[in-house]
């Protein structure tokens, strides 16, 4: 693979590239004799800017209290915004930009990051602005989401956060995109009873649509909502989770090739039923996957999110590399420059210590040892020193 100006130059047999470019002259050569490159991975959900860690819930939920009973007891999405609210953005920031290193050492090389720990003007623009400064200055991409709508803020009811949303939150954003201050590529709302229902979502997700948003939002979670027969009639770009969602649903994303970004995380910490991969992939929906990397489920990993998806979903491993590649670029609108490796593309490669590439999968938990370099448009983001002293069998 030949990457030149952030771009892949072109791919192929290791003899004809280096015939084709016997005259050129490279910064940097890597011998991957025995090694497996692969495309960067595609995070298409996560939640990474927020203070203020959730370490107590999990014991709470190990004991069995449900996600909706520790919400209600002023838990869960609640304290996780009081303490956004409280911290700086420097904080924020510092916290948020380690998170994002952790990723990359683990594959990902483009991360869609969510604001949603403010429900207030001020401190979604406080993460916004922090999720703008990290794709501003850090090598891995960044596809930038407002989600004003993930909880409905204490002493306001979800028609009066709906309509503070359309008309105060969004103008701003509107004026901020328009002056280059801050780049926001999609707009997401938490479809769900008892947060904000289906008329609600679809006035939130229109009115983002009207400002040049993607519509990419969280649906059919804990209860069916018909979220997924929503998302296809506003030509929505991703649904993500769907462990509820309806047959009819599942057939509405098909036609309109709207993707499923699956969270089996998520489902696996919060024991929820399953998301329906299969199904999915039957009736010829675009399924992708994501960490939901959250207080809640707290993994930065694709590959354990792939290895978890096979398991628990029964995905293959090709249909897991997919859905963290390609179908994951897919679902930020990002699949004709990302998610794959192929001439014109944006060099974003993973170099991994195994002669099978399938080790990055079947290895729970074991990309510490595996991944060997991780390279965003052309440049070495991470390279493992380890990798050069021990086997990663």
């Amino acid at each position: 693979v030949v990457c030149r100006d952030g771009c892949i130059k072109a791919v192929g047999q290791a003899d004809v590239i280096r015939h084709q470019f016997s005259g050129a002259a490279f910064e940097r050569i890597i011998d991957c004799s025995g090694k497996c490159v692969l495309p960067g991975l595609v995070d298409a959900h996560t939640h990474p800017v927020w203070a203020g860690d959730r370490v107590h819930e999990f014991a709470m939920k190990l004991a069995g209290a449900s996600y909706m009973e520790i919400h209600q007891a002023g838990g869960g999405i609640h304290f996780t915004v009081e303490h956004t609210r409280k911290a700086t953005e420097e904080e924020l920031f510092n916290t948020f930009k380690h998170r994002l290193e952790r990723m990359s050492r683990a594959g990902s090389t483009l991360v869609e990051c969510k604001s949603g720990y403010g429900l207030n003007l001020e401190t979604e623009l406080k993460m916004l602005r922090v999720i703008e400064r990290a794709r501003q200055s850090m090598d891995i991409g960044i596809s930038s989401t407002y989600c004003g709508a993930h909880s409905v803020p204490k002493g306001k009811t979800a028609t009066e956060a709906t309509d503070d949303i359309i008309n105060n939150h969004l103008p701003k954003l509107k004026e901020l995109k328009l002056s280059g201050e801050i780049h926001v590529n999609n707009i997401d709302v938490f479809c769900e009873k008892g947060v904000f229902d289906l008329d609600s979502t679809r006035r939130i997700l229109q009115a983002g649509k009207e400002i040049g948003l993607q519509i990419n939002f969280h649906g059919d979670e804990l209860h069916p909502m018909k979220s997924a027969e929503l998302g296809a009639e506003l030509g929505a770009q991703a649904i993500s989770h769907l462990e509820e969602v309806s047959d009819e649903g599942i057939m509405a994303m098909a036609r309109a090739k709207c993707a499923a970004v699956l969270l089996p995380t998520t489902a696996y910490m919060l024991r929820l039923k399953q998301p329906q991969a299969r199904k999915m992939l039957e009736e010829g929906v675009i399924v992708a996957l994501g960490s939901d990397f959250n207080p809640n489920a707290y993994c930065f990993s694709m590959p354990m999110v792939m290895h978890l998806a096979c398991v628990n979903m029964k995905m293959s491993m090709n249909e897991a590399l997919a859905a963290a590649t390609i179908n994951a670029a897919y679902a930020l609108g990002k699949s004709d420059t990302h998610g794959s490796i192929e001439t014109g593309k944006q060099g974003d490669l993973l170099i991994i210590n195994s002669s099978r590439w399938e080790h990055l999968i079947y290895q729970f938990g074991g990309h510490e040892a595996l991944i060997d370099y991780v390279i965003v448009k052309g440049k070495v983001i991470y390279q493992n020193e380890r990798c050069g002293t021990m086997s990663s069998y």
